[in-house]
């Protein structure tokens, strides 16, 4: 990227387990002290437990699709009948996995339906709407600590012909999401043509270091530092711009 500051990744362990209703802005600004230019990253599965996003799977009736796509998986149908009615469309069915489009036109496994980390007898579904999610949490952190710091909303997905799964930013405010550096030069001068740079997604990965995927129990993270950089993009500020299109998806 050029001239890249130096970079500090803080984790930020929350006090306590969060349980919906819970003012999550509050919990994050009584872990850690926030700075003027910071950018908080933090998974989206508490996002979802403080804004009441959990399925309690004994009130769940599986369907008789569900039924059989989860025999077709070995999936819970009752976990599959959640799936469905979280997902907009199916765009393919593995031995072990559903690939859906969800609102919003984001292209995941499961519909995000997550059954790690949720409380025993649930599963927790993706934020709403994760950029609005991201939107109010930075507008409650600056009312209560008179900072403007960027967040970032995480989840973790697969990508095609890669094994394993990395950081995506499904939600976001305050930070460029993506850096167009289409006519920019390369060390030897020639002008760089098609070059985005999913700033988002390269945030969100990194944050993924620091916050693990087990039980690490540290569920979000700071970044200080990035902000000289940052300044230099003018890019998007929501993850849906991150999103390909379908006519431009070569995958579907």
């Amino acid at each position: 990227m050029g001239g890249l500051p130096t970079l500090r990744i803080e984790p930020v362990p929350l006090e306590r387990k969060v349980r919906p209703g819970d003012d999550l802005a509050e919990l994050i600004a009584e872990s850690t002290e926030l700075e003027e230019g910071d950018v908080l990253a933090i998974a989206h599965t508490v996002v979802s437990k403080a804004e009441g996003a959990l399925v309690k799977l004994e009130e769940v009736e599986p369907s008789p699709f569900a039924k059989t796509l989860a025999e077709r998986t070995g999936k819970d149908p009752r976990v599959v009948e959640v799936i469905l009615r979280e997902a907009e469309s199916i765009v393919r069915v593995g031995p072990d996995f559903i690939i859906t489009e969800v609102r919003g036109g984001m292209v995941c496994a499961n519909a995000g339906v997550d059954e790690s980390n949720a409380p025993p007898g649930y599963v927790i579904v993706l934020p709403e709407d994760p950029d609005r999610s991201a939107r109010e949490l930075r507008q409650r952190l600056r009312e209560l600590v008179g900072v403007d710091v960027g967040v970032i909303i995480t989840d973790t997905q697969g990508r095609p012909f890669r094994e394993g799964v990395v950081g995506v930013a499904i939600g976001a405010s305050g930070v460029p999401v993506l850096a167009d550096r289409r006519g920019d030069r390369d060390l030897y001068g020639r002008e760089l043509k098609i070059t985005i740079v999913a700033l988002g997604d390269l945030l969100a990965s990194a944050a993924e270091l620091v916050m693990g995927q087990a039980d690490e129990g540290t569920p979000a993270v700071i970044f200080r530092g990035l902000k000289p950089e940052l300044e230099r993009f003018e890019g998007p500020r929501e993850a849906r711009a991150i999103i390909r299109s379908p006519s431009r998806d070569i995958f579907r």
